[in-house]
């Protein structure tokens, strides 16, 4: 497909869908996509994102940004081109497609394409930035934002269903971990269990008031992972716990609390938080308060930002992704919408 010809976005997302990228593996599918666009007239720039330790690939990893030609752009649609494991295979029927990726986020990469053509087409300067990381740290987005290109908009795309999210909640992620003695199950005296410590300040996260707001709802705790000891007749002298925390509002109250819960049981250590934004909303367009985390926040010198995407995120990273291709079509013309009614 080159400069000139209609763009179809369900055969885009199917050839995207048909790379696997899942985080850390992004290098084939940011290689077509750089090609692919340039191909269509844009001005393209590919940009490594770094591999961290954990990876087990060290292959490339990009960014992919996309503009016009000598000029700066007043609206920058983005996305990224990773996906959660496991790889799920493309396929579809008459309605919907299927497999990892159609709705997080490799038809939103397909509908920002299609939108950023049509609204070059009416004469307006927009970008697209398609990013690596995301599903992980957002390590794309991080590089992306030392290097912005001066746009006065970003629109961010996650599954919306087609909606514009008035606020995106927060994260915190935090790891426990409980030392003690080991020693022989038999003699418990002897020992000092880790897990049993783990376990005292696990009842307690359970039972924290959490922060909420009228509007945003309540934050809400997850205990994803729990690992430690040997043995069930072992004491055990170690044992950890991984927990996310989803806010909705300053994470200072929620740091505190999960301090006070692990105290004189646990260490506590804190790898990861991600801020609570509230964002635009739009005359005549349907609105949303999205649970999830997005890029947006590490994307902070790119323009004000909007959250808006189709597909639902209740089935992406499940075996059973989907997403329709009318929608699909129809968030090609919402995106334009939203982009005249920014830039008009």
């Amino acid at each position: 497909m080159n400069e000139g010809q209609a763009l179809d976005p369900i055969g885009l997302t199917r050839t995207l869908c048909e790379i696997e990228s899942t985080t850390y593996h992004e290098g084939e599918v940011g290689d077509f996509l750089a090609e692919f666009l340039a191909r269509r007239g844009w001005e393209v720039e590919k940009t490594p994102v770094p591999q961290p330790a954990e990876s087990s690939d060290s292959g490339p990893r990009w960014n992919v940004y996309a503009g016009p030609p000598g000029q700066r752009p007043d609206l920058v649609f983005s996305t990224h081109m990773d996906t959660v494991p496991p790889y799920i295979p493309f396929s579809e029927d008459a309605e919907f497609m299927y497999g990892r990726g159609v709705s997080d986020a490799k038809g939103i990469i397909a509908a920002q394409v299609a939108a950023a053509e049509g609204l070059r087409g009416y004469g307006f300067r927009v970008g697209l930035l398609i990013v690596s990381g995301e599903e992980r740290d957002s390590a794309g987005a991080k590089v992306a934002n030392l290097a912005p290109k001066g746009s006065r908009f970003l629109i961010n795309g996650e599954p919306t269903d087609n909606r514009l999210a008035l606020a995106s909640k927060g994260a915190l992620r935090a790891v426990f971990r409980s030392t003690g003695k080991m020693a022989h199950s038999a003699y418990p005296e002897l020992g000092d269990s880790a897990v049993h410590k783990l376990v005292e300040v696990l009842g307690r996260l359970l039972g924290l008031s959490l922060p909420e707001t009228e509007d945003s709802g309540s934050s809400t705790l997850n205990i994803g992972q729990i690992n430690g000891g040997y043995a069930p007749n072992v004491i055990a002298d170690k044992a950890e716990a991984q927990v996310l925390v989803r806010l909705v509002g300053d994470s200072a109250p929620v740091r505190a609390a999960l301090v006070e819960a692990a105290a004189g049981l646990a260490e506590v250590d804190f790898t990861l938080e991600i801020p609570f934004v509230r964002l635009r909303a739009l005359p005549g367009l349907p609105t949303m308060i999205a649970k999830f985390t997005t890029d947006i926040p590490q994307l902070s010198n790119w323009g004000e930002p909007l959250l808006l995407g189709p597909g639902s995120i209740h089935v992406a990273h499940t075996p059973f992704e989907r997403l329709a291709k009318k929608e699909l079509r129809e968030a090609v013309e919402l995106y334009i919408q939203v982009g005249k009614q920014l830039l008009s």
